[in-house]
């Protein structure tokens, strides 16, 4: 019967239509806490975060008074929302309404303070920077303000001290992929055009975003691609594994790229770091790749090639051995020798074999060849030294044919050699590339993480 009665005695009279006050000088004070329980859901395309917070307000109505002692005693009621009013207090960043659930009455106590507590999801806009993905850190803001009231009417205030709502994390459900790190609170006064001044409560979420799913999808696999694109420099040049082993790495990351593309946010005003660090990892594969084929192409040049330029010798074979610190270095001199010396070999032997084609062992031969009339004896004789004289040209030719394959074949053993030092070239300045784009990759993403 007290509530009956206090309820009858409240709302018989009550306008709700009007704002609360006796004096219309008076200001109506409306001070808001808010509690963040979850993060649902952030929408890095449509920039649009999802929360689920616990929000109260809390304000004076002096028509809602009322003396205990004539209700036994009663100092609280709860009342229906829709019978008082309500501050028009609401969130700018609001973009859809989110499924809230309906809390219909709100607490009164005798001296006119109403208490209105309720659960809200928001769905709001946030402008969100996903360069840093997946270490990124989002700071998204919710602002209460009146739409209608100007600040001589209702103004703002924050329920508890700045430093309470700051590391409030006592109803945080955080076992998502978005941890809170704290939630700030700013009060600012704003005027459109000139006009009255209008309060509002800003809140900032701080969000950071749990990396340890995307490091293990996405940048371990990508890691482990390129050290075995490095490993497979140790492959012998002068094989053709190696071009096969490169296009193998090369179609796996692409297909690596394509199953990742769904996982990594997507927007309209930049691209996350991350997918860099993909495009460069391909960009680095298609240049080994092409190294390779280079050095392919190099070490299995034909039998008519040339021999290898003193230049590139001296800076090939010579230097780039010393500043490589390339083992063996002995021996690329020694062929170098050695190729020359048999170069000059079978120039010697072709003159040689021209000479004895022309000569005449024997002087009767001589004189056969010069148009003496032979004897039986002489003829039988002649007949043998020319059919040796045959087998002797056929071994000549065996012979320079066999050092001219030499020749082709240390020539080509030059090439190699030149080939080899040039791998080895290519290959530390692309591992010094690869390392110097980790090492600074690492450092921002060891900052980003720490910060």
């Amino acid at each position: 019967p007290a509530l009956r009665r206090l309820s009858r005695y409240l709302l018989a009279h009550y306008q709700k239509g009007i704002r609360p006050v006796r004096d219309w000088r008076t200001t109506t004070n409306v001070a808001i806490d808010l509690m963040v329980y979850a993060i649902l859901g952030v929408d890095e395309k449509n920039q649009v975060l999802t929360t689920y917070i616990w929000y109260r307000q809390h304000w004076t109505d002096e028509f809602l008074r009322w003396d205990p002692a004539r209700f036994d005693n009663l100092t609280q009621i709860s009342l229906p929302m829709e019978n008082i009013w309500v501050p028009d207090i609401l969130i700018n960043e609001f973009v859809d309404v989110g499924k809230s659930p309906h809390v219909p009455y709100i607490y009164v106590d005798h001296h006119g303070e109403v208490q209105n507590l309720k659960p809200i999801q928001v769905m709001t806009a946030c402008s969100l920077d996903i360069y840093n993905f997946p270490f990124d850190v989002q700071n998204c803001s919710l602002t209460f303000t009146s739409w209608l009231h100007h600040i001589r009417d209702l103004n703002l205030s924050l329920w508890r001290q700045p430093e309470l709502v700051k590391f409030d994390r006592s109803i945080f459900m955080n076992q998502g992929e978005w941890e809170l790190l704290y939630v700030l609170s700013h009060f600012q006064e704003f005027s459109v055009k000139s006009s009255d001044s209008y309060a509002e409560m800003k809140f900032y979420v701080v969000i950071r975003r749990r990396p340890l799913f995307y490091t293990v999808s996405l940048l371990l696999p990508s890691i482990f691609l390129m050290v075995m694109d490095i490993v497979g420099f140790y492959l012998p040049p002068n094989s053709g594994e190696r071009v096969s082993f490169k296009i193998t790495l090369l179609l796996g990351y692409s297909v690596f790229l394509i199953i990742v593309s769904d996982t990594l946010p997507a927007t309209a005003v930049g691209t996350p770091l991350i997918g860099t660090y993909f495009v460069v990892c391909m960009a680095l594969l298609v240049i080994s790749l092409t190294e390779t084929i280079l050095i392919v192409c190099l070490v299995h040049k034909q039998d008519l090639q040339p021999h290898v330029p003193d230049w590139v010798k001296r800076l090939l074979l010579e230097r780039a051995t010393v500043l490589l610190c390339i083992r063996g270095r002995k021996k690329f001199s020694q062929s170098r020798m050695r190729s020359s010396d048999i170069s000059r070999q079978v120039e010697n032997n072709d003159s040689t074999a021209k000479l004895n084609h022309y000569s005449c062992e024997d002087p009767r031969e001589c004189e056969v060849m010069g148009g003496m009339r032979p004897t039986p004896a002489f003829a039988a004789q002649a007949e043998g030294s020319l059919l040796m004289h045959g087998v002797l040209r056929e071994i000549t030719a065996i012979r320079q044919f066999l050092e001219k394959r030499e020749q082709f074949r240390d020539v080509a053993h030059e090439w190699l050699q030149v080939g080899y030092v040039l791998d080895v070239l290519l290959f530390r300045a692309y591992l010094v590339a690869v390392l110097a784009y980790s090492i600074t990759l690492g450092t921002l993403w060891s900052v980003w993480r720490d910060a």
